[in-house]
């Protein structure tokens, strides 16, 4: 999954906003969270696009028979088949899609059926007015970082960093959603280690690049995504957040220049805490001549002297955590863990 072309995108759509016709809210960045409404089964969830297209119809087919396995019924965004260039449509259609979700009184949670790019073009279409007014649940990650930061900015709104609805669900995944969203239970995110006939277990492994525990809201996602966000209204404050990561597809000399982004841009000299999970498919093309990313946390994280480390079970593998992203949680970075210190329902 490649992104740079949708960052520069961004930037052109953000100064170009007024003449496309595009509103960004007048809400101010939110400092508080709001919890979203309670699910159970047989409630109807709405399945929506805000990002690429899907390339088939067999993959919305399966992520609706995945979502009627967990026990709801299932609406589809009107648009949900519409094609745009690499868009699930029209900015206005896919923007309307989520809008018209959390409106209508029968869906109790919006689902994204996949990232890919494009969901940043959205953020200024959005109502965050009815967003806060009719606070549901919202799953999905990668491009849906975009949805999560701009929802928390602009409304508080706890959403949720998982599974999109086209992603994989298996055993954990499965296990994950329940407790979170039926049980409601406060889940502790620790690696689920993979023994193999090696003498040494590495998979799923955790590092520590900062020993210590720290609590905070916990906000974040996809590094690129997020990265793009920065200088726009739809990014929150970052003061004594709990910050979490992941990436695909990156070569390690763009992770050091949109983690220095974050720098710049003084995010990091607030946090109070920092988890990156996975950088599937990010190694270098050569092995001359790049950081890698232990020296670029080595660089940008280590001097804070915050509690940190990377290996969790977040980003673009099978099995990953869901997340609440504007939920309060605690972290113990020596022990490559964090817990839910607050219920979100």
């Amino acid at each position: 999954m490649k992104k740079r072309d949708f960052i520069k995108s961004l930037g052109w759509g953000l100064a170009f906003a007024p003449t496309m016709g595009w509103s960004a809210s007048s809400t101010q960045n939110n400092t508080s969270s709001i919890l979203p409404q309670p699910l159970k089964k047989g409630d109807w969830v709405g399945l929506v696009s805000p990002s690429a297209a899907t390339s088939e119809r067999i993959l919305i087919t399966f992520a609706v028979e995945a979502l009627e396995a967990l026990g709801f019924k299932v609406m589809q965004g009107k648009n949900l088949f519409n094609r745009r260039g690499h868009l699930a449509g029209t900015d206005q259609e896919r923007a309307g899609d989520v809008n018209e979700m959390f409106l209508n009184p029968d869906i109790k949670a919006v689902i994204c059926i996949r990232g890919g790019s494009g969901a940043a073009r959205i953020l200024p279409l959005l109502d965050y007015d009815a967003i806060r007014n009719n606070p549901k649940p919202l799953l999905g990650y990668s491009d849906i970082t975009a949805l999560h930061m701009a929802i928390y900015a602009k409304t508080g709104l706890v959403t949720f960093h998982g599974p999109n609805g086209t992603g994989s669900w298996n055993k954990f995944n499965v296990n994950q959603f329940e407790q979170m969203f039926f049980e409601k239970n406060k889940l502790v995110y620790e690696n689920e280690l993979e023994e193999t006939d090696d003498l040494v277990i590495k998979k799923n492994r955790t590092q520590t690049i900062f020993p210590g525990t720290a609590e905070g809201t916990l906000v974040g996602g996809n590094l690129t995504v997020l990265s793009g966000l920065a200088g726009s209204p739809f990014l929150p404050d970052f003061e004594d957040k709990i910050l979490f990561l992941e990436d695909i597809g990156e070569e390690p000399y763009r992770i050091d220049r949109m983690m220095s982004t974050l720098q710049l841009m003084g995010a990091l000299n607030k946090i109070k805490g920092f988890v990156f999970g996975y950088c599937t498919d990010c190694s270098p093309s050569s092995g001359y001549g790049n950081l890698n990313l232990d020296q670029i946390f080595e660089d940008f994280i280590l001097p804070l002297k915050i509690p940190a480390y990377r290996g969790a079970m977040i980003g673009h593998e099978a099995k990953q955590f869901i997340l609440p992203v504007g939920g309060e949680v605690a972290m113990d970075a020596g022990a490559g863990k964090f817990w839910m210190t607050s219920h979100v329902f």
